[in-house]
């Protein structure tokens, strides 16, 4: 199964535009079409940043897209810091996928990461798409 972190952008933006190709990536990683790998550090970063009150998602909502990422994801507990992101606070994604041996990391963030880290490929929403076998990524249609 491909193992996927995901920038907190990626799951921001599909709360934001649930039509969007984050949200695309996001239901398949909630699904398990994919393996959606979080630390501990990265889901407080999710619970963060969906709870402020600037993106008026209901309590329900939250709730339940924190619930359906705590049930879905494979945990890791990364033991190497490393510090290779343009913005230091990303540097946790690049720990946990490490640490979960991932595939990708997904991010509307590029210019914030290196090319690759480790041979993880760092894509957008779209290339991440692209690259999926067909039936996965691209025919996926939301509800």
């Amino acid at each position: 199964m491909i193992r996927t972190v995901l920038d907190t952008n990626v799951v921001v933006s599909a709360l934001l535009q649930p039509l969007g190709q984050p949200a695309r990536v996001f239901l398949l990683a909630l699904a398990g079409s994919i393996q959606l790998c979080v630390s501990g550090e990265v889901y407080a970063e999710y619970e963060d940043v969906i709870r402020r009150p600037r993106l008026r998602r209901s309590q329900h909502t939250i709730e339940g897209v924190l619930l359906a990422i705590r049930e879905s994801a494979f945990w890791v507990r990364p033991t190497t810091r490393i510090y290779a992101c343009s913005e230091p606070d990303d540097n946790m994604f690049l720990e946990c996928a490490e640490s979960a041996q991932a595939h990708y990391i997904v991010t509307g963030n590029r210019k914030h990461f290196p090319e690759t880290w480790a041979g993880i490929r760092i894509v957008t929403p779209r290339q991440f798409l692209e690259e999926m076998p067909e039936g996965e990524g691209r025919g996926f249609l939301l509800p």
